[in-house]
């Protein structure tokens, strides 16, 4: 067992433009542990994640504002502050903040991830 005091306190924000679109900042709450990673993300309006996957699954907890989650198949939806979405492994997914709103969540990532293609304006718009 190991008790983190004040997860990573003092640690800068960075700014995640590598495989995100729009300005979305990560907070590590948590430094990765046997292939958990735990960050906040905030996402200004309109902001996303590219398309991608996770090997072990993603929980997302809203905590702010309200975006978008969606698979390739088209299932998701609106998400917003309160909400739990849970992403089962190898499924290509994205999430971000919606057009008109900032949007806060807490990531818990198992067993890393894989980044694929940006996603466009006409499928966030849709």
């Amino acid at each position: 067992m190991k008790i983190i005091k004040n997860g990573r306190a003092g640690t800068p924000s960075v700014l995640r433009d590598d495989t995100f679109t729009g300005s979305v900042w990560g907070d590590a709450v948590l430094p990765e542990q046997d292939d958990v990673l735990i960050n906040n993300v905030t996402f200004e309006p309109g902001g996303r994640t590219y398309w991608h996957t996770h090997r072990g699954g993603q929980i997302l907890i809203v905590t702010v504002g309200s975006g978008r989650c969606f698979d390739r198949d088209g299932e998701g939806g609106a998400i917003a502050a309160g909400d739990v979405v849970f992403i089962p492994p190898g499924v290509e997914h994205w999430h971000g903040a919606a057009p008109d709103s900032l949007m806060t969540h807490m990531a818990i990532t198992l067993r890393g991830h894989d980044w694929l293609e940006e996603v466009t304006d006409d499928v966030y718009g849709s």
